[in-house]
């Protein structure tokens, strides 16, 4: 993780790294805090679509909890060096012609194209499915346990 982490100072992450990162996943913590450790450093940024903080939200919503809901909103757009950024036309192309390309859903064509569009050089996800795309480097977490 050091050394992908090392190559890059702009990074797309998926919704897998924010959930296992909100619930301290056994699993995967170790990984998802180095990756927010790094994010924290002035020369480096990160970026994820809208898209991720609705996957986020649904359980909060379900369980009916709107306190968990206002604490997401608060600690997640708050966050230093990260960027989200919402689907506009552009990027709305741009997942069209991956999602045609690659074959994949809509909302992960979606976080491949925020990743292509804002030109982040890797992407951080537990989903095999983005290595298909070579515009970035992608770093899939159950690869480094």
């Amino acid at each position: 993780m050091s050394a992908f982490l090392r190559r890059h100072r702009r990074l797309a992450l998926d919704t897998s790294v924010f959930i296992y990162q909100i619930e301290a996943n056994a699993r995967y913590a170790r990984l998802t805090d180095l990756i927010f450790v790094w994010l924290e450093q002035a020369s480096h940024m990160g970026v994820t679509s809208t898209v991720t903080m609705t996957e986020l939200l649904v359980p909060a919503y379900r369980a009916g909890g709107e306190e968990q809901v206002n604490q997401f909103y608060g600690l997640l757009t708050t966050y230093p060096n990260l960027d989200w950024l919402v689907p506009d036309l552009e990027v709305a192309d741009i997942a069209a012609r991956i999602r045609a390309q690659y074959r994949l859903r809509t909302p992960d064509a979606l976080q491949a194209a925020t990743a292509v569009h804002s030109q982040a050089t890797g992407l951080v996800t537990n989903n095999p499915i983005f290595e298909r795309i070579d515009a970035f480097e992608t770093m899939v977490l159950d690869r480094l346990l």
